[in-house]
């Protein structure tokens, strides 16, 4: 019996949706540019800030004392990887492959910045009194809820081997 190949599993309908994940990113960040004070909170709900700052590192500030080519440089290589376990996935495992779309969107995303203005955008800060999340973007958004996918896939296909 064949699997049944899923939507991302397919070149052309992943590289449409990668291109409008970094269109929605870059538009948001171009806006968040253009209308938010650097470094201060705009406050949209409790716990939830809107909040413009610059990374010149990684995810959470990681690396941020690393050149910036080699920060470029690893993240070609997360992409080049992820591409790589995108091809060697089965067709049929829909959850892994729109993981690997949304990774590969994000890196993407923060690779523009990166290259364009030698640090990342962010925007989004969750808080309370006492304590406050590292300030993040849509990018980092999809590389988070990717891995998340992934995860979810994983577990799912292994609930399935058990049967």
């Amino acid at each position: 019996m064949s699997e049944k190949q899923v939507l991302f599993s397919r070149p052309l309908p992943i590289a449409v949706f990668i291109v409008f994940a970094l269109i929605a990113d870059q538009i948001i960040k171009y806006l968040v540019e253009l209308y938010l004070p650097f470094n201060q909170a705009v406050h949209v709900v409790p716990m939830l800030a809107l909040y413009r700052t610059y990374n010149y590192g990684v995810a959470f500030s990681m690396l941020s004392g690393m050149e910036g080519w080699f920060i470029v440089g690893m993240r070609l290589t997360v992409c080049a990887f992820v591409l790589w376990l995108w091809k060697r996935t089965p067709k049929d495992r829909f959850f892994a492959h729109f993981g690997y779309a949304l990774i590969i969107a994000g890196a993407l995303g923060n690779l523009v910045d990166r290259l364009l203005f030698g640090y990342v955008i962010d925007y989004i800060l969750f808080y309370t009194e006492t304590w406050s999340f590292a300030v993040f973007n849509l990018a980092d958004t999809f590389i988070t809820i990717g891995a998340g996918a992934i995860i979810l896939d994983e577990l799912l296909h292994a609930k399935k081997a058990d049967r």
